[in-house]
């Protein structure tokens, strides 16, 4: 019996005296494992608090039948026809005000310690920032598609077919992933969710309502169409829109590319900066 207990157990012994061994560590994660690993405990706080999901869902959903409505009859003739310019504007504004709740839930976990654990783990530093990130795509993506399926039942009928609504609501992604930098900074720097919140929404309120996102600029006076036209979300709508219509506008969505790029470098540099002083 001795015998061949001796013989059951040897391996797992030896397995585990390898694993053991002093001087024998782990190897390191790689900077995409370690951002996916924050990624995926990102959609975790979802699937543990799923009222989260009233702002991709809800919310979205009330913004386009609200103003689809309200306005339709009275700037375009018909709700129908009015819906074929907003709805790419009501995505565009529905996802990116959704994107404070990075900063929300950085400063959240800052003030309950999470980050300093974080600090202590041998990973790439930035892996945490870019899971909130990540994680965060899932609720745009997931705020995009149910603008689109409402839209469609509405009467939306985007012209430039899948491939232009699928590469528009890309581009939407990732000026948004980029836009994120600017809270999780915020989140760093500020004390409080509320206040992340509070500062946001004064961001966030002129960015997204003096565009191009309900009427056309042309129909503005003149010293609020100089915001208007240097305003990111404006040219942002003016590239998705471009892109679901069928006429791509070049000039636009190299403007979208070169302003994603600047943030990510900008904010991106001052966030990391923050949380390595933390």
């Amino acid at each position: 019996m001795s015998t061949t207990t001796e013989t059951t157990y040897a391996p797992a012994a030896e397995m585990l005296g390898t694993v053991l061994a002093p001087g024998v560590k782990p190897p390191r994660p790689s900077a995409w494992s370690a951002s996916l690993t924050f990624g995926w405990r990102a959609v975790l706080k979802i699937k543990h608090v799923p009222e989260q999901l009233f702002d991709v869902t809800a919310f979205p959903l009330m913004m386009t039948l609200m103003f689809t409505y309200l306005f339709g009859g009275a700037l375009a003739g018909s709700p129908t026809e009015y819906l074929q310019f907003l709805l790419p504007g009501i995505m565009v504004t529905s996802v990116v005000m959704i994107t404070m709740y990075t900063g929300v839930e950085v400063n959240k976990d800052i003030e309950k310690g999470v980050f300093d654990r974080f600090r202590t783990l041998p990973i790439w530093r930035p892996s945490t920032m870019v899971g909130y990130l990540l994680g965060d795509i899932l609720r745009y993506t997931m705020a995009s598609t149910v603008i689109l399926l409402v839209g469609l039942v509405l009467g939306f009928r985007p012209q430039g077919g899948v491939v232009g609504v699928v590469i528009g609501i890309l581009v939407l992604l990732g000026f948004s992933f980029a836009f994120s930098w600017i809270w999780t900074m915020f989140g760093l720097l500020l004390r409080s969710k509320k206040s992340v919140m509070g500062v946001s929404m004064l961001v966030l309120f002129p960015l997204t309502f003096l565009s191009n996102v309900y009427v056309e600029p042309s129909t503005m006076p003149g010293w609020l169409q100089v915001f208007v036209n240097v305003n990111p979300i404006t040219h942002l709508v003016a590239s998705v829109r471009s892109l679901m219509a069928g006429t791509p506008d070049a000039g636009e969505l190299m403007w979208v590319l070169v302003a994603s790029v600047l943030m990510i470098a900008v904010f991106g540099t001052l966030t990391m900066r923050l949380y390595n002083r933390k």
